[in-house]
């Protein structure tokens, strides 16, 4: 336990200082990062190739990972050194005043916390007018009887030791709480983190959120506020507070919508750094005893153990997951081949189907903004083709548009329905993921500075398309431009209900694409009154339920030359150029059925 000496005597100043040094290491650490993986990664593309590239990558890999840690470690000490300045003020200002009012009485605060006091007392001397103060007292620190008593400084010492004693028992607590957390911030030595590394600092995140939750506390961050809500939180932070929330729930500030997307990339870089390591280290664990003795004592003698069944179903939930992992993985390692813009994480959860929100550069930047929504079957196990559909987009809109300033994001942020004939005939999974797309497309937009400062289009697949309907009935979607493609349904009769207007909607459906009927068959599309037409000659009239891809319906019925459900992006494909020419606003040029 610190004397009270002590804790009059400290520098609380010295933590701070020293924990802005750590700090500017943590942040020269992350930007060195952000070089190697949008520079480095794009000059081994330009130059090598082969197993050359491939040696050269890994080691690329590993120069990220080591100063991913840093960032993180270096983070975290800053963040308690602050934490332990910012708590020992309260009690130190507490010591200092009681030693104050003991300094104005003339009382005396011994070294082992007890104070000296003169008694208030007159003692008269038999038979004589003289008097005399009584000797001064010692006091314990802690709770004594002296107050309210007749003689008044023994109340008033008795109140000046318990302060004390207060003060110094609070330090104590602070200092036993964050030297635990510090003494775990400590690497092995070497150069190369490894994966147990990366999982190491989650747990050293995990200790110091333990620690220092009287400083920084999750619950101070907004939850489930709107993007403005959350850009208003995060303004309001000095530089400094930022980092330290940022590097303390990495995973809380990389979910707020309305943020800078630099800041929830790198926030949830630190989470998909350290889930992808524990994925790593959990697949490495060996395997129980496979075999126990047949409990029955019957045929056969031996049977599986219920552990080793456990670690099998384990490890094919975890080789799913690095699955899903490495292909984000590969996005990163993407960037500047053919030109790619570096990758902004923008959402990240392993749980359950997983979810992943990754950009193909700054959307808070760009003039041109595409949202991506995907469909039935989406999951973070089998990520790729979700990925590499908007990787593409963005290349064909440099085609379409040269020199544009695009940001195109798959936004898998809602829980997908993941059979055809169970999930993707109920309307509910368009219910619950409508306000989550509703909340990222205001974020988008927050974060872009308005409405105007960039032409959005939102582009949605299958049962994304669907999702997309419901965003735009429900409430007022933050895009310019509508794409629904290989669409079973918006749950709206015509296009001029969706807010971004008739002339803003758009259709792709392939004469061999299926979906659509199949949409209709489960009720996804929305009644009008109306009469049907197919190339312009009528078959039906009334009340009818429409889809996108209906004249009827009233969206732009834009040309595709490819075949069935999932192929509207092949490369060099007039499916894929029609969509780019929608997202860089590029109207007259796109291509119409007649």
């Amino acid at each position: 336990m610190p004397t009270w000496q002590q804790l009059r005597d400290v520098k609380l100043d010295e933590f701070s200082d020293a924990a802005d040094g750590w700090g500017k290491v943590s942040s020269r650490a992350n930007s060195d990062k952000d070089r190697v993986d949008n520079g480095m990664f794009a000059k081994i593309h330009d130059t090598q190739k082969g197993e050359t590239a491939t040696r050269a990558g890994a080691d690329v890999q590993q120069l990220s990972r080591n100063y991913q840690y840093l960032h993180t470690e270096c983070g975290l000490i800053r963040t308690a050194l602050n934490g332990l300045a910012t708590e020992l003020a309260a009690p130190q200002k507490k010591l200092k005043q009681a030693l104050e009012d003991a300094e104005n009485l003339k009382f005396t605060v011994k070294p082992d916390g007890s104070v000296e006091y003169p008694t208030d007392s007159l003692v008269l001397s038999p038979g004589t007018n003289t008097a005399e103060h009584g000797a001064p007292v010692p006091l314990a620190p802690g709770k004594g009887e002296g107050v309210g008593s007749a003689d008044a400084n023994k109340g008033k010492a008795e109140d000046i030791a318990e302060r004390i004693g207060d003060a110094v028992r609070e330090a104590d607590e602070i200092d036993n709480r964050y030297a635990a957390a510090l003494r775990r911030l400590k690497a092995d030595p070497g150069l190369e983190v490894s994966a147990e590394d990366l999982v190491d600092a989650a747990a050293d995140t995990k200790a110091l959120q333990q620690a220092a939750g009287k400083y920084a506390d999750d619950d101070r961050i907004p939850h489930g506020k709107s993007a403005k809500e959350n850009a208003d939180w995060w303004n309001g932070l000095s530089q400094e507070q930022r980092d330290e929330y940022a590097t303390l729930y990495p995973a809380s500030v990389g979910a707020l919508d309305g943020i800078p997307s630099s800041v929830r990339d790198d926030a949830n870089r630190m989470v998909f750094a350290e889930t992808r390591a524990q994925i790593q280290t959990d697949l490495n664990k060996p395997a129980p005893n496979q075999y126990i003795p047949n409990p029955n004592g019957s045929y056969p003698a031996a049977v599986l153990s219920p552990e080793y069944k456990q670690w099998q179903k384990d490890q094919e939930r975890l080789k799913e997951q690095l699955k899903g992992s490495d292909s984000i993985q590969a996005r990163f390692d993407a960037t500047g081949e053919g030109g790619l813009p570096e990758a902004y994480l923008l959402g990240y959860d392993k749980e359950g189907i997983g979810r992943a929100i990754i950009a193909n550069g700054n959307p808070d930047t760009a003039d041109h903004t595409a949202v991506y929504v995907p469909g039935t079957k989406t999951n973070l196990n089998n990520f790729d083709e979700d990925i590499s559909r908007m990787t593409d987009m963005w290349r064909e809109t440099q085609t379409v548009s040269p020199g544009s300033n695009v940001s195109t994001i798959t936004w898998f942020g809602y829980e997908a329905p993941q059979s055809v004939v169970t999930d993707a005939t109920q309307k509910d999974y368009a219910y619950n993921g409508s306000p989550k797309l509703l909340q990222f497309m205001d974020g988008l937009e927050t974060a872009q500075g308005g409405p105007d400062n960039s032409h959005t289009t939102i582009i949605g697949h299958s049962y994304g398309s669907t999702v997309v309907g419901d965003a735009s009935n429900k409430g007022d979607l933050a895009a310019d431009d509508i794409v629904a493609v290989g669409s079973p349904g918006m749950l709206t009769g015509k296009a001029e209900d969706l807010d971004v207007g008739a002339d803003h909607v758009w259709s792709e459906a392939a004469t061999s694409d299926l979906v659509p009927a199949g949409g209709k068959a489960a009720g996804l599309g929305g009644y009008t009154w109306g009469v049907e037409t197919w190339n312009g000659v009528p078959f039906n009239a009334g009340y009818v339920q429409t889809v996108p891809s209906d004249e009827l319906f009233g969206a732009h019925r834009m040309d595709v030359d490819t075949s069935g459900h999932t192929s509207y992006w092949e490369k060099d494909s007039e499916s894929l150029s029609n969509q780019a020419k929608v997202v860089v606003g590029e109207y007259d040029k796109v291509n119409e059925d007649d």
